[in-house]
């Protein structure tokens, strides 16, 4: 594999600032209008944005010329194989895996904690959502292998997430659904993805347009389930809590 480190990099160099260039301005304007900032905050703002700047250019690069062709370069070698059911257990490992490394769900654990006052770790969290890509990613894996309609995991699965939102504890139904956004960040969507779209590419009979995709979709999913799962436990921990208050009294 003749991969070159910059190749196309001036390109992804004026994407990242074409992303970030509306933000600016848009900054500028609330600075000189309302806030009226005092230079030291000023200059670290400004140099938060230029680490932003180069850090999404990198990560971008490196998406590029390295996690794209190495997942479709695994779902490529995993077809080749005699046992294909393998990749069913190596999409959970990597589901699990790849949510440790997602910069949202840092981000989501960590705000999490703070507004709960410590009430929702965010050791838990990130648990929680590890096992619900997890499973998302090998029940993906095992959509491509078996050739299952998404419809068959989709409408189940978002009309059990609607039920046990009435079900679960407040706190957790919008924590779940902002979850799974969170989940589908840069590491799920380049890596995974391109490892489905390499397994199903590999395949005889399978087209990598209609099999390939549709994983971000579960990857969406099944967070929400797993948070909300999260939130009838501690409301039912709650309610132990309660009964055995009201017992001592």
């Amino acid at each position: 594999m003749n991969i070159r480190i910059w190749e196309g990099f001036g390109g992804v160099l004026w994407e990242v600032a074409m992303a970030l260039f509306p933000m600016l301005l848009f900054f500028l304007f609330f600075h000189f209008f309302f806030l009226k900032l005092p230079w030291q905050k000023l200059k670290d703002i400004f140099v938060g944005m230029a680490l932003t700047f180069l850090g999404l250019a990198l990560f971008l690069q490196g998406v590029h010329v390295g996690f794209l062709p190495a997942g479709e370069a695994m779902g490529e070698i995993l077809v080749e194989k005699s046992a294909r059911w393998l990749v069913v257990p190596i999409g959970f490992i990597l589901g699990f895996l790849a949510i440790f490394a997602e910069p949202a769900v840092r981000v989501l654990n960590h705000e999490v904690e703070k507004a709960s006052g410590g009430y929702i770790p965010s050791k838990v969290m990130l648990y929680t959502l590890s096992i619900g890509v997890a499973i998302s990613v090998a029940l993906a894996m095992l959509r491509v292998l078996l050739d299952i309609s998404l419809w068959y995991l989709i409408v189940p699965g978002y009309a059990l997430a609607f039920i046990m939102a009435f079900r679960s504890k407040k706190d957790f139904v919008s924590i779940a659904f902002d979850a799974g956004g969170a989940a589908t960040g840069p590491m799920t969507v380049t890596f995974i993805l391109a490892i489905a779209i390499g397994f199903a590419s590999g395949m005889e009979g399978r087209d990598p347009l209609m099999d390939g995709f549709g994983m971000i979709a579960l990857v969406a999913l099944t967070p929400v389930l797993s948070v909300l799962s999260l939130g009838l436990l501690y409301g039912r921990k709650e309610k132990e809590k309660d009964e055995q208050s009201a017992q001592s009294a």
